[in-house]
This record gives C-alpha cells, sequence and structure tokens, in this order.
C-alpha cells in the first residue's frame, strides 16, 4: 500500500508539479531577457522594441520546445499564463503602485484578483463533455476514437441511448442528431467529446465548449482590460518619473522590468483583441471555430449546387444553425448560468 501510495505521488509530481516548475523557470528567463530590450535597446522605437521582443519570444519558445525533446518533460501552458501574470501584478505592486491614484490602484488590483478567480474557474471548468453515443459520433464527427476514453458526466440529450448499451444502431441516429446534441464533436487533445466544442484551448489547458464558451470569453475580455489598464498605469509611472527621456543605461532593473512588462502586455493585446473579434463573429452567426476550420468533415455544412448541366455538383458552406444574430446570441448566452456558478464557486 505505501508503494502504490509512494507511486501515485510521484505520477501527481510529475504531471502537474514538474511542469509548473518548468514553466516557472522560463517566466523569469523570458522577462529577464525582455527587460534587456530597453536596457540596450532604448533608442529604438516603439514598433522596433515590440518587434524585438516578440523575436526574442519565439526564440525562447523555440528553445523550450527543444528542450521539451531533450529531456522529454513539458512545461505547463497554463502555468506559464499565471505566473507571467504573477509576475507583472509583482512589478505592479513593487514598482508602479507607486505613482497611481488610491483609487486606481483598487481597481486594478480587483481587476487582477478577479482575473484569477476567471483562470481557475475556466481550468477546472466542464466544457460540456459527454459519455454516451461513441459509435454514432463516430460517423460525424470525422475522428477515430479507437484510442479515446470519454469521462464525462453528462448524457446526450435527445438521444435514445440507454446506459447498458451505448450503441446507436443508423436508423437511431437521424432524431438524434435534430436537437442541439448535433454539435457534438472529437477533441484530439483530451481525447473525448465535447458538446459545443469551439476549439482546444493550450493557454488555459481546456477544451472551450457549450458549458465555458461564455466563461472564456469574460475571461478573454477580461485579460484585455487588465493589459490596457496596465498600459495606462505604465504612462503615469513614465510620465512622474521621466522614464522615456533617460537612456538605456540609467535605467535601474526595476525601470527596466516595468518597460519590458509594458511591452509584454501590448504584444498580448495585438493577438488577443483580434481573436476576441474573431469569436464575437462566431457568436453573431453561430458558428464554432473548429467547423469553421473543418466544415467539409461535417455533413451539415455542406450544400450541393449544380453549376452546369452533366456536370458533378460543388460543394459550398451553408451554416444551418444561424438564426439570425439576436436568436444566434440569446442561445450562446444559454451557459450563463453555468459559468455564473462555476465564478461563485471559485469565490467560496
Amino acid at each position: 500500500m505505501a508503494t502504490l501510495g509512494l507511486e501515485k505521488h510521484m505520477t501527481v509530481s510529475s504531471k502537474f508539479i514538474i511542469p509548473s516548475l518548468i514553466s516557472c523557470v522560463f517566466v523569469f528567463l523570458s522577462q529577464f531577457a525582455l527587460a534587456m530590450i530597453p536596457r540596450y535597446f532604448a533608442s529604438y522605437s516603439l514598433i522596433a522594441k515590440l518587434a524585438l521582443s516578440a523575436l526574442l519570444l519565439l526564440v525562447i519558445a523555440g528553445f523550450g520546445r527543444f528542450f521539451r525533446r531533450l529531456v522529454g518533460v513539458y512545461a505547463s501552458a497554463p502555468a506559464f499564463v499565471l505566473f507571467n501574470t504573477l509576475f507583472i501584478w509583482g512589478v505592479y505592486i513593487v514598482v508602479v503602485r507607486q505613482a497611481i491614484s488610491y483609487l486606481t490602484d483598487i481597481v486594478f488590483n480587483v481587476e487582477l484578483a478577479l482575473l484569477m478567480i476567471g483562470l481557475y474557474s475556466i481550468i477546472c471548468s466542464d466544457p460540456g463533455l459527454v459519455i454516451h453515443g461513441y459509435s454514432c459520433l463516430e460517423k460525424f464527427s470525422g475522428s477515430a476514437v479507437t484510442d479515446a476514453k470519454p469521462h464525462s458526466k453528462e448524457k446526450l440529450s435527445g438521444s435514445v441511448l440507454d446506459d447498458e448499451n451505448p450503441t446507436i444502431e443508423t436508423e437511431e441516429v437521424i432524431p438524434f442528431l435534430e436537437n442541439s446534441s448535433r454539435r457534438v464533436r472529437f477533441c484530439k487533445h483530451c481525447k473525448a467529446y465535447i458538446k459545443g466544442f469551439d476549439h482546444h484551448c493550450p493557454a488555459f489547458g481546456n477544451c472551450i465548449g457549450k458549458k465555458n464558451h461564455v466563461l472564456f470569453m469574460v475571461l478573454l475580455v477580461g485579460f484585455i482590460f487588465v493589459e490596457a489598464s496596465y498600459i495606462v498605469c505604465f504612462t503615469r509611472f513614465t510620465t512622474r518619473y521621466q522614464l522615456m527621456d533617460k537612456t538605456g543605461l540609467e535605467f535601474s532593473l526595476s525601470s527596466n522590468f516595468v518597460i519590458s512588462t509594458m511591452i509584454f502586455t501590448l504584444l498580448q493585446m495585438l493577438w488577443q483583441v483580434p481573436f476576441l473579434l474573431w469569436h464575437i463573429y462566431c457568436i453573431c452567426f453561430n458558428i464554432k471555430t473548429d467547423e469553421w476550420i473543418n466544415w467539409r468533415k461535417y455533413p451539415e455544412f455542406h450544400l450541393l449546387v449544380q453549376c452546369q448541366e452533366h456536370a458533378s455538383p460543388e460543394t459550398k458552406f451553408r451554416n444551418p444553425y444561424d438564426k439570425g444574430v439576436l436568436g444566434n446570441i440569446m442561445e450562446f448566452l444559454t451557459s450563463l448560468q453555468y459559468s455564473t456558478s462555476l465564478m461563485l464557486t471559485a469565490l467560496v
């Protein structure tokens, strides 16, 4: 028994603790490397600094991949997000907040605290995992399930399955596909079926599906708000201490961190804002990211058009789920209650 307990402890450590420690090390390495850019390239324009920072982050990411292949140990993407956020929060508390008004300081700290709660909630959330109906889902998902081990808490609504025999015959598939459970897709990363699957998010280490899509959107907006607030705090700090009038070698290490973290948050916003706009578009037209990319795999998106009399019909895209912008938004918000309960549970 003691041996089994030790093995279980070692397994947990290898799965969570070690990848998190590796992520922590890479966060500190990347942030220290980014801090050298304002020190040695202070005369460069902001665009040039952004480009150099992006290039440096790509080099560090490449080194991380090489390290992973060499050692065989993976870093944790959610831990990387967490430690970067905590690092920026630390720079703010130690350096930046001395130039910020009391009210702004309270607002920014509350924003970050809520962001941490949201991050914890989405990492632990159920995106809409399903367990029944493997055989019929395999036909319509376009994915193999030989190594899949779905582990859900939810039955597919509207199906005619019983618990002892989860296999559905062909004639039973049609009524099953006529309801909302039709949009169950297979995630190759999680090796499970997800209801309302949009995409697998490496940053949160979880799928984005029916149950946590609203929470994902709230969290994405939250990251953008926090980053924009930090940039505003940065401008007030630099105005008060005339930071941008100094040369790079005159900067203290803390000043370098203030500038480098601002550049880092700005880089995040440059991809997060278009990403947010894309998801708003998908919500308004009731289309998932996975469906947009892989629509040829899903028969319900096929529209056969006969262009010429004797030619073979051409397959074009159609969206059978589009109910108009207002109807699509209302359908998206149906999971709001579940997302709210997740946040409240995290608070408790």
